[in-house]
């Protein structure tokens, strides 16, 4: 007679590989923090996360360039407060010259001061090679600056890069104009200074000028453009001319600061609804693959209890299948 059914040692082991399995996938879930690790614990969850963490990814990036053009937009601004001042007193150095008596060479030694630090404001105010306020050959100024705003994922699977501009060019057609002047310098050698403030003649024609007055002259063709300055000849009519057009210049220089601050502004809007949007990836993605680290913990604990007495179960069924075959050996 032989014993070949061993059911409760067997059973015993099958609970115990069982209990090991479930304790491998929790200790996994409490070390990782993960239920979904990969596509083989949930298909449908791991792709859906997969693309979150994407798309997060590219959110991330955009509020990267956003931090960016806030800092870029901040010099601008400095520039353009900084300028606005300079120009102002030079404003009023132009009053005082309408004085009787005033000696207009002493008067325009501080205009001259006062022009060289205009250009090295302008000059000065770049971020990370990115100046807003002087253009040169490298740039093109009919062409919006452009800013990485907004990452989107539309229904149908595409995506698209939004972005916030900031128009240089406002004439559709025909010719520019002192409202084109977006920057303070145009130094462009294949131009006339127009698309700067200090640099355009515009205003001077605008104004009804006798010459044409810039406050600076650009690298590009300045035939016929007259530096503004006084001098022992200068008439009181040329500098009434004048204080004209550094008044016109005044305006559109407010007008660059006005639009440089609403798009501060809008970075600053869009910024906070990319971190907003970071935020709600986080979320989404932690309630797709995220363990919930109570539970699973709670959960290791009962294995590990199971687990024991899963084996003290099957030290039973060993010890009891060897008594019975101890006793059927003495037959």
């Amino acid at each position: 007679m032989s014993i070949y059914r061993r059911t409760s040692v067997d059973a015993a082991l099958y609970v115990l590989r069982d209990i090991g399995r479930s304790m491998t996938e929790t200790q996994r879930q409490v070390t990782t923090g993960l239920r979904v690790e990969k596509a083989s614990d949930n298909g449908a969850y791991w792709a859906i996360s997969s693309i979150l963490k994407s798309d997060q990814a590219a959110q991330s990036a955009i509020r990267d360039a956003l931090g960016l053009a806030a800092a870029t937009m901040d010099t601008a601004n400095a520039a353009i407060d900084s300028s606005i001042d300079l120009v102002s007193q030079i404003k009023a150095k132009l009053v005082a010259a309408t004085e009787s008596g005033v000696d207009k060479d002493k008067v325009n030694d501080d205009i001259t001061q006062l022009k060289a630090q205009l250009r090295s404001v302008s000059q000065s105010a770049t971020f990370n090679s990115d100046n807003w306020v002087a253009i040169d050959d490298a740039d093109d100024p009919s062409k919006p600056r452009e800013i990485p705003a907004s990452f989107t994922r539309y229904a149908d699977g595409t995506v698209s890069v939004g972005t916030l501009s900031y128009d240089v060019d406002l004439a559709p057609v025909g010719l520019t104009s002192s409202k084109d002047a977006r920057y303070l310098i145009d130094d462009r050698t294949t131009g006339t200074g127009e698309y700067g403030v200090l640099t355009s003649q515009y205003f001077s024609t605008e104004a009804g000028a006798s010459q044409n007055y810039v406050m600076l002259k650009s690298a590009g063709n300045t035939t016929g453009q007259v530096e503004i300055g006084v001098s022992a000849s200068t008439t009181s009519s040329q500098v009434n001319e004048m204080i004209a057009v550094v008044d016109k210049m005044l305006g559109q220089m407010t007008t660059v600061g006005a639009s440089f601050g609403a798009l501060e502004k809008r970075i600053t809007l869009q910024n906070d609804f990319a971190q907003s949007l970071d935020d709600s990836y986080s979320r989404g993605i932690s309630r797709l693959i995220d363990a919930d680290m109570e539970e699973r913990s709670s959960r290791l604990t009962a294995l590990q209890t199971q687990q024991q007495l899963a084996l003290q179960s099957l030290n039973i069924a060993n010890a009891t299948y060897d008594t019975v075959r101890q006793l059927f050996q003495n037959l």
